[in-house]
């Protein structure tokens, strides 16, 4: 058994039962900005052409049906989600935050002395009254819920005060204006929004490019010999449980490593399923989400223990992946989550 006790981490549990050894654990940072060796080229030259990349103001952006004009970059920028802090921090945008909120997970090491410059507003989402005592001029959220009352307030009526916002469009607050179902496009399209808005559409399109030519070296390792492996992508539940459905970011992860989702017929971004379901479908192979609420160990140990899933070939092999709950929000840890995952799935390909 290998396993690091870090915010990011990987443990693959009796690999060699299944046909490897088990590999070393991944590592603790997931390398945001640094390419591949193997996609280093394709990512400088899409870094060369967006250098010459300049936003023109007044910018128009359609967010979530509604329309927002900027003439300028804002200035007091506060993030309500981690994912959509990190995506501000990794383009360098610290300077133009007043304020960050409600973290699932450590912030990543390197962007560590960029986001100890910015003020925590609150533990999980701050009041109205603390959120404006901070006069922003933009706010940015991850999850339809930053903008509920007891948040930020309704986009519409934070355009009404002067203050523009971005809501992920996978949350959407009307789901007809969702996409069908999340993909690395999605957050590409995000990343640029917000480096646009910014006036840094250079940053982002060198950040996208570094990232699509790290998911290319996954699928070149992992080959097109590789049979796919059914995957049970496990967030928390013992009596139900709460697995990744057809839509959502564990999804898009599972797709990219070019495995099956057990549960990938079931509707929306993660569903309530019976491990009545979950063995009938036998999963090959489990991936387990840590997170505070709900400790891998703990999933680990049921599924470990119990009778009733002894029959699941991945118990049975201990074939468990873990990744944190940060990485299962569209951003910018979607990538290393990609990695780690193929390196549990194919570790022979990736010694």
């Amino acid at each position: 058994m290998c396993s690091a006790e870090t915010a990011y981490r990987l443990i693959v549990l009796g690999l060699a039962a299944c046909g490897g050894a088990a590999p070393e654990a991944a590592s603790p940072e997931p390398a945001v900005l640094s390419a591949p060796a193997a996609a280093e080229s394709t990512a400088e030259d899409a870094t060369d052409a967006a250098e010459s990349l300049k936003t023109e103001y007044p910018l128009t952006i359609d967010n979530c049906g509604l329309t927002y004009t900027y003439d300028a970059p804002p200035e007091r920028g506060i993030t309500m989600n981690q994912a959509s802090t990190e995506v501000m921090l990794v383009l360098g945008l610290a300077d133009k935050m007043v304020g960050t909120a409600y973290m699932d997970d450590e912030i990543l090491s390197s962007l560590a002395e960029a986001y100890n410059s910015v003020p925590v507003l609150a533990e999980e989402y701050p009041s109205q009254e603390i959120l404006f005592a901070g006069e922003p001029d933009f706010v940015y959220g991850a999850y339809r819920s930053a903008f509920g009352d007891e948040a930020a307030g309704p986009r519409e009526e934070l355009m009404g005060l002067g203050i523009n916002a971005y809501l992920s469009v996978v949350s959407c607050e009307d789901e007809a204006l969702r996409p069908e179902s999340a993909t690395m496009a999605t957050i590409y399209a995000e990343i640029k929004d917000i480096a646009a808005i910014f006036g840094v559409p250079d940053r982002g399109e060198a950040l996208v490019a570094e990232m699509q030519a790290r998911l290319e070296a996954v699928t070149e390792t992992i080959g097109d010999d590789a049979e796919p492996v059914k995957i049970f992508w496990y967030d928390s539940g013992t009596d139900d449980v709460f697995a990744g459905a057809c839509c959502g970011t564990p999804n898009e992860i599972i797709r990219q490593v070019g495995a099956e989702n057990i549960f990938a017929d079931a509707e929306g971004n993660w569903a309530t399923v019976s491990w009545e379901e979950v063995v009938d479908r036998d999963p090959e192979a489990i991936v387990i989400i840590e997170a505070d609420r709900s400790p891998a160990d703990e999933k680990i140990e049921l599924l470990t223990t119990n009778p009733v899933y002894a029959d699941i070939t991945a118990v049975q092999n201990k074939r468990f992946i873990i990744v944190p709950f940060s990485a299962t929000t569209l951003g910018i840890r979607n990538v290393a989550a990609i990695e780690d995952v193929a390196k549990g799935l194919y570790p022979d390909k990736f010694e």
